[in-house]
């Protein structure tokens, strides 16, 4: 036994054992950042996993510092700060509105969720999607009278479909793209396919599974209203002064003021120069008070400026965003690519940026430099290698049932160890094994790899970042709020993830 492990370059056991102490620490708060005994939450847990790989000497301080990857930081950096722009530019605003546009009812609805979740995950990363879009769904189920849960589910599960079409839909495909040196447009082709077929799929399965309650919603209503939801049921998309500290700058432009250019005698007596501004509320039109027309004049000629400037801004940003994602397309580094974009958006918002960095989520980039240092010890201690070895004979990737040992792997791990760790301890391996037999399947290895540990986040509620952003953004929807157990979300997950996967595997090539 003893040499069969020096065969497979274990290292020696006080550094196995401590190594594996300070992965098992790291691990525990990534799937668990609250537990008990110690809750400091993921980022700080993945920074003490790299503290302790350093402190018992499992790797050295250099090689922790080496082992952070720049151009993945900085391709995770520039996509945040491009997507706090494009939402400002109310770019998911206009995404959210498709869903309502000529709905067809519940199950319409369902499929244009997984649509819109899909597309706006794989170009603005299925974290970003589903912080967004979360409240945007609770309200459409609210409106049309239908229960949240399979709404839900569409969004989450969907986003993580979405994304894993392109190299910027999540942090795992960065990884992939960046270490598997694939191009934007290698990347787009060889999985898009298999994540509009297996978009489609989900949905059909959420369908299936809750089309009970999605074909009990109340009929006397819209029939009462000819297939319309009544004002009052859609009154919540707007926002009261009452119960709002401040209003988001797309609901501002909604409020109920407005000047009524009426002609007034009782007023010096001159119509021309004097007109009453008013206030319209529910209760009636009351007057306000009574200002001079060339006010009222220069008031509306700065509205039209102020509109004009808001649409070339937004263009801009649009324009931008195009062109980055052209870029990344033609093969030019993602990472420069992003960044140019993020500072090109900055110079030309001629604004301090800093309340836009402030959103960025450095806790995430933060997260990132924790788990490539604990990753790194992790792999020196050589159960990595021990484990992969055990298993490469059993899951090579030119046969059908090697594919399904590798995918079953690459499940169990994503769903264990989290999609990223994953991808960080079995790419490099999976590559030389591909190449080993032949160049041509290495690319097909790192696009599996991503496919499978993508999709596997679907499996259970803590299996992507993503699931856990709708969990707890749902539930703090205020008079909207919405629990998504665990157990529901894995009654579906189960089933979902292996259709899904396997027939995503039939289509990567």
């Amino acid at each position: 036994m003893v040499s069969k492990l020096q065969g497979m370059a274990i290292a020696p056991l006080v550094k196995v054992v401590l190594g594996t102490f300070a992965f098992a620490i790291f691990w525990v708060l990534a799937v668990f950042p609250a537990v008990p005994f110690l809750p400091i939450g993921r980022t700080a847990g993945s920074l003490l996993g790299a503290i302790l790989m350093v402190i018992f000497q499992v790797i050295s301080a250099a090689q922790a510092y080496a082992s952070i990857d720049l151009s993945i930081l900085g391709l995770l950096f520039g996509t945040m700060v491009v997507g706090v722009y494009l939402e400002r530019a109310d770019a998911f605003i206009y995404l959210s509105k498709l869903l309502s546009w000529k709905s067809l009812g519940a199950k319409d609805l369902v499929c244009r969720v997984s649509l819109l979740s899909a597309i706006s995950s794989a170009f603005f990363t299925n974290d970003t999607s589903c912080m967004i879009l979360t409240e945007f769904v609770l309200q459409v189920a609210k409106q049309h009278n239908l229960p949240p849960h399979p709404f839900l589910l569409a969004l989450a599960s969907s986003s993580n479909i979405g994304s894993s079409a392109s190299p910027i839909g999540n942090p795992q495909n960065l990884v992939v793209a960046v270490n598997g040196q694939i191009s934007f447009l290698t990347f787009f082709v060889g999985i898009a396919p298999a994540a509009l077929v297996g978009v489609f799929v989900n949905a059909v399965i959420i369908i299936c599974m809750y089309w009970r309650e999605l074909s009990s919603h109340n009929k006397e209503e819209e029939d009462a209203n000819g297939g319309i939801v009544a004002d009052e049921d859609t009154s919540f998309y707007r926002l009261s002064p009452a119960t709002s500290p401040h209003f988001p700058r797309s609901s501002f432009q909604e409020r109920s003021f407005r000047l009524d250019m009426e002609g007034s005698s009782s007023f010096h007596g001159n119509s021309v120069y004097f007109n009453t501004l008013r206030y319209r509320s529910d209760a009636g039109v009351t007057d306000m008070f009574r200002v001079p027309s060339i006010m009222l004049e220069s008031a509306g000629n700065s509205s039209a400026c102020s509109k004009l400037k808001s649409i070339l801004w937004k263009s801009c940003v649009y324009l931008v965003t195009l062109g980055m994602l052209i870029a990344m397309v033609m093969g030019i580094n993602m990472s420069w690519a992003a960044v140019t974009a993020a500072v090109a958006l900055m110079v030309l918002d001629f604004k301090d940026a800093q309340p836009c960095l402030e959103r960025v989520s450095y806790s995430l980039l933060i997260l990132f430099c924790g788990m490539f240092m604990t990753i790194e010890g992790f792999n020196k201690t050589g159960i990595p290698g021990c484990l992969w070895e055990f298993m490469e004979p059993f899951a090579q990737i030119n046969s059908a049932s090697g594919i399904a040992v590798l995918a079953v792997l690459i499940l169990v791990l994503s769903n264990m160890v989290s999609n990223v760790p994953t991808v960080l301890l079995l790419g490099a391996r999976m590559a030389a094994s591909a190449a080993c037999i032949s160049q041509d399947y290495v690319k097909k290895s790192w696009l599996i790899l991503a496919w499978v540990s993508t999709v596997a986040g679907n499996l259970s509620l803590l299996g992507s970042a993503a699931n856990m952003i709708v969990c707890e953004q749902a539930s703090r929807v205020p008079n909207l709020g919405y629990n998504l157990s665990f157990w529901s979300h894995l009654k579906f997950g189960v089933p979902s993830t292996i259709i899904v996967t396997a027939i995503g595997l039939t289509i990567i090539r």
